[in-house]
């Protein structure tokens, strides 16, 4: 682990990082464009304000860092992991997203809006104000995640499981539910989201 490593406003194009470690480091204001980061060891290093374009994160993992109000454009995440980690105010733009897997952690506010998120799995994280608009997460796993105000507008939820969290803020005439899992309290939320008034049953 490299301890004090900091670097400002740099912009590096064509690098190969595949299998690096690049834990303890911190990366403020820098562009990463066509950079190889498949298989990258990732432990608490700190990137703030940066660009990623036709960067492959392809395996690598994500151990308690940080991504704090960069964008991604074009990126590749295949089989990529990211554990306790935040990446508050993030953007995902055009970017390979599955399958994505995701534990613990913070991603509110992050931009994925008309992302494919097919098969991914996101499990005991915050994701407030997400914006999800237009978002496939057929089959996707949101399990145990609070999805306060969530922006799911033409989003599809078809076959996702949706155990455990929260979803006051989601609007059923606007998303596809179809085949969902979700629990007994989450479908009463559901229902009253549709006008339904859920009485105790009549003795």
């Amino acid at each position: 682990m490299v301890q004090g490593f900091r670097v400002d406003e740099l912009t590096l194009r064509g690098e190969d990082w595949y299998g690096d470690d690049i834990s303890g480091r911190t990366y403020a204001g820098c562009a990463f464009h066509d950079i190889d980061m498949t298989e990258l060891v990732n432990r608490g290093c700190v990137f703030e304000n940066c660009t990623f374009v036709s960067v492959r994160f392809n395996a690598s993992k994500h151990t308690d860092a940080a991504f704090l109000s960069c964008t991604f454009r074009r990126c590749h995440f295949f089989d990529a992991e990211f554990t306790g980690c935040k990446l508050v105010g993030s953007a995902f733009r055009e970017c390979d997203l599955r399958p994505l897997r995701v534990r613990g952690g913070d991603w509110s506010f992050v931009a994925l809006a008309g992302a494919d998120l097919r098969g991914s799995r996101f499990e005991d994280l915050r994701m407030r104000e997400v914006d999800l608009t237009g978002a496939n997460c057929a089959k996707t796993e949101f399990v145990d995640v609070d999805l306060t105000s969530a922006q799911t507008h033409r989003a599809t939820f078809a076959g996702a499981d949706l155990r455990g969290s929260d979803l006051s803020g989601l609007d059923p005439f606007n998303v596809e539910l179809a085949r969902a899992v979700i629990e007994p309290a989450q479908a009463i939320v559901i229902a009253q989201a549709m006008g339904i008034e859920v009485r105790a049953p009549r003795n």
